[in-house]
């Protein structure tokens, strides 16, 4: 990149962006001087809600946490050509399309704004979990560069539990981060949150009010222990979550994983159909129609109704033409209760709908992740709790993030 030796990158305001979009969409509640709050009451009508009582998610410091993501920084970006390190493996180059930025994350997630607002297509973030030994953010950058160095060199100050403030300084740490992070996803990006038990029911709700409810995606659980711990006081804990929301989840699509031998060992061809091998699917649903209640006769002549309760999927003419057709099967004998004909070379998909369990045999344990960090730092292990490569893999996959050239970030 040439010459670069410092890239000024100074934040926008969250507020002045969404006041700019406001006025796109409303621009007669603007007056003079500034929003007139009557006027957009009058618009949103009935939207407004008056009551005193309103179920809401607040801590002590929320209100200083919505300020700290409303602040924009004035700090730069500079490049340290020295320690940078080509496609090619070439120390001192700078032309690798990977960035790696190193301060605290969430005056970087200010400075990103400006150049990835709305075009990340995924976020993967691995927040100090709050186990009463994770280092607390001091979110006070009035003298941002020494609170860095005292954060980053000191390894922090814990989170007694003891502490009265132990759930409400983690909530704040988190709260701003979430905000400015999700600005920076593109309509169709996805964030996703490892997490463990200990604040795993806080993050739910804090990502509820950021990203919005409809836009919760899964609760993914990750094992990552492969044996139990003996030792245990109660249960041996052997997963974290990993918390997975979209910026639209009318535009997110999530990727699918390769099919398995497993899975296609499902499929079969007793009837040596030249579509090829398919599986039996239940033709009764629960969903109770009067129009899919009729009874069905057999090859063999025996006659079958729906289950109790429920009623057959197709309708009477939509079930003779699946008959016609030969997507109907009654078992070998020509006797057994109807089912329909599911073709693999027909699937919608391509590949399998991922499930909420990522097992460590597919996605890698935790020891494994630190047996990577040491290998990749030369025998040492610089921080606590490293995720395996595999599981940072199966994420990639989960976000469609091989289909596409926009960016990701790891907080």
């Amino acid at each position: 990149m040439g010459e670069i030796e410092k890239m000024t990158l100074e934040s926008e305001s969250l507020i002045d962006d969404r006041l700019n979009k406001l006025k796109e969409l409303m621009p007669e509640v603007f007056s003079e001087s500034g929003i007139d709050f009557d006027k957009l009451r009058l618009e949103l009508g009935d939207e407004v809600d008056e009551g005193l009582e309103r179920y809401a998610f607040t801590w002590p410091g929320k209100a200083d946490a919505i300020r700290q993501s409303q602040m924009s920084s004035t700090a730069t970006l500079r490049p340290r050509i020295e320690k940078s390190r080509s496609r090619d493996g070439e120390d001192g180059s700078f032309d690798s399309d990977n960035i790696y930025i190193e301060g605290d994350n969430l005056e970087v997630l200010k400075l990103l704004q400006r150049g990835y607002h709305g075009k990340v297509k995924m976020i993967y973030i691995d927040p100090p979990y709050n186990t009463g030994h994770d280092f607390v953010y001091k979110d006070n950058f009035g003298n941002s560069v020494d609170n860095y160095k005292e954060q980053a060199g000191l390894a922090g100050q814990s989170n007694a539990d003891t502490s009265g403030r132990y759930h409400s300084d983690w909530c704040s740490m988190m709260y701003p981060r979430l905000r400015l992070a999700r600005e920076l996803l593109t309509d169709d990006g996805v964030i996703f949150i490892s997490i463990d038990d200990n604040e795993d029911r806080n993050l739910r709700i804090l990502c509820d009010e950021v990203f919005g409810e409809a836009n919760f995606v899964s609760q993914l659980i990750w094992e990552r222990a492969y044996s139990p711990k003996n030792d245990a006081k109660y249960v041996s804990n052997s997963h974290d979550y990993v918390l997975v929301y979209a910026k639209s989840i009318e535009r997110f699509v999530i990727g699918r994983l390769p099919r398995t031998d497993e899975a296609n060992a499902r499929y079969k061809n007793p009837d040596n159909d030249p579509r090829g091998v398919w599986k039996p699917s239940d033709l009764s649903v629960k969903t109770y129609s009067p129009d899919s209640d009729y009874p069905i006769t057999t090859p063999s002549g025996r006659v079958v109704e729906p289950p109790a309760g429920r009623c057959w999927s197709l309708s009477r003419n939509a079930f003779r033409e699946r008959l016609q057709d030969n997507r109907i099967w009654f078992g070998p004998n020509g006797d057994s209760v109807p089912c329909i004909k599911r073709f693999l070379t027909e699937l919608k998909y391509d590949g399998m709908a991922p499930t909420s369990i990522m097992f460590y045999k597919e996605v890698g344990h935790s020891q494994e992740g630190a047996k990577e960090l040491v290998s990749l730092f030369d025998g040492k292990g610089y921080f606590d709790g490293p995720k395996p490569t595999k599981l940072l893999q199966r994420l990639i996959t989960l976000a469609n993030l091989l289909m596409c050239d926009k960016e990701v970030i790891e907080v």
